[in-house]
């Protein structure tokens, strides 16, 4: 039989991003692996992306738990006439209200470690007997946000319970947190909670080496690596890629630009490498754009011409993008958790088989990835020079992109599988 494990995430589809896809995905492969996933997530939750479409992919055989949460922003809402009060919308306005920022002075302040936690003890409440009647063989938190984290902390204090504990994200050293304007006692706050997280869960897993090293000096253990990856199931079967055309060039971006994602530096690097000579090139943004590069964009004549915005579009339909791109670009942070920096798509613009040009850490963890799999490159983003180098590389390729042969061990399949054995090891000791 089974041994049945419970997921607690916040994220969960209608919501898109990565950190949905993560989780859908193990949930997807890890019956195969001997393990009944069990979702338990929030009824009513307060997420900027939607995908629908990810929906489909959630079967029919998986029990998920939905249990209301009450979140302020909520409140904040009503109070601002408005629809949403996502916390990142908000912290990238030029300008907020008085009221906007009390809202983020309160949310740094006085919801440690987010405005989540208020869903913690409810949700304790209703596992506690379903964890006490042993159906669940073991529990899963994964943040952010790192609220999460408590309910498993205190599910493995009342229960005994197995408990893994994923770390999506940093926490006390999240470069977001940086962002806000905290009090130093409530950073040191973070850092007790996060303390006990790290002390108390049975396995730590995290997505990268870097936040894996950090985490393991923090956690004075081991720290398990445990990386996204792409499901050959995404790829449509008459996914094909057209021979290159000689002078030109379509770049592709897929996912978010927000406040630390910068894709400025190639863009203008873009229009020096090729606006002298009119040379048919085109760049397009797929998914959500922050307004402050928008509106660098739109008063940039040759940009305004020759970049796209597309929109935010279904995981299946980015596929429709990559099929028409010569090319992926990958823009990566440029803070401190820039080393640890890889997000989920990496692996699945690998499986393209696309030339990849990504700004970032050239010595970060992405890099290596690319590096290793021959697939592209990782230019710091004042690199300007260097940056105007590989577009003309990719202007002047032609045909088509070789098969990546050294990319299976990232599949979804073979990561739920390294899953599984960490909770066998784990649950059986």
């Amino acid at each position: 039989m089974s041994k049945r494990v419970l997921i607690i995430t916040y994220y969960w589809p209608p919501s898109g991003g990565s950190g949905v896809q993560r989780w859908l995905k193990f949930a997807k492969y890890l019956p195969e692996a001997g393990w009944e996933p069990v979702i338990f997530t929030p009824e009513n939750p307060d997420f900027d992306l939607k995908d629908e479409s990810l929906e489909k992919e959630v079967s029919s055989q998986l029990e998920v738990m939905k249990f209301p949460i009450w979140e302020p922003y909520q409140l904040l809402d009503k109070l601002r006439g408005k629809k949403t009060s996502h916390p990142g919308r908000v912290l990238e306005q030029k300008e907020q209200s008085l009221l906007e920022k009390a809202a983020i002075w309160l949310r740094s302040n006085l919801m440690i470690p987010d405005p989540r936690v208020f869903w913690v003890k409810p949700s304790v409440k209703f596992l506690a007997d379903l964890v006490d009647k042993g159906q669940f063989q073991a529990v899963i938190t994964t943040g952010p946000p790192h609220s999460m984290h408590l309910i498993g902390r205190e599910l493995k204090r009342q229960k005994g319970v197995f408990w893994l504990a994923d770390f999506r994200d940093p926490w006390s050293q999240w470069e977001f947190l940086d962002k806000l304007p905290m009090q130093a006692y409530v950073r040191n706050q973070h850092k007790k909670m996060e303390q006990l997280v790290l002390k108390e869960a049975d396995v730590i897993t995290t997505i990268s080496p870097t936040f894996q090293h950090d985490l393991a000096q923090l956690a004075h253990r081991k720290v398990d690596l445990l990386t996204n990856g792409y499901d050959t199931k995404d790829i449509p079967e008459d996914f094909t890629l057209a021979e290159k055309k000689a002078d030109s060039l379509h770049l592709v971006y897929s996912g978010i630009i927000d406040s630390i994602r910068n894709p400025m530096p190639l863009l203008k690097a873009m229009r020096e490498e090729f606006s002298r000579e009119q040379e048919d090139v085109k760049f397009t943004f797929v998914g959500r754009v922050s307004d402050q590069v928008c509106e660098a964009i739109s008063s940039d004549p040759w940009l305004a011409t020759h970049v796209d915005f597309a929109g935010y579009v279904s995981h299946h339909e980015v596929f429709d993008f990559y099929n028409k791109a010569d090319g992926l670009v990958l823009i990566l942070t440029n803070t401190k958790n820039a080393k640890g920096n890889i997000p989920g798509k990496l692996f699945e613009y690998m499986a393209t088989t696309l030339p990849i040009l990504a700004l970032g850490d050239p010595m970060g963890d992405s890099a290596k990835i690319l590096e290793q799999a021959e697939v592209g490159s990782v230019l710091d983003h004042s690199d300007h020079v260097g940056i105007q180098v590989e577009l003309r590389k990719l202007f002047e390729r032609t045909g088509k992109p070789e098969m990546v042969s050294s990319i299976a061990h990232y599949s979804r399949r073979n990561l739920s599988f390294q899953l599984a054995k960490l909770l066998d090891e784990g649950s059986v000791s």
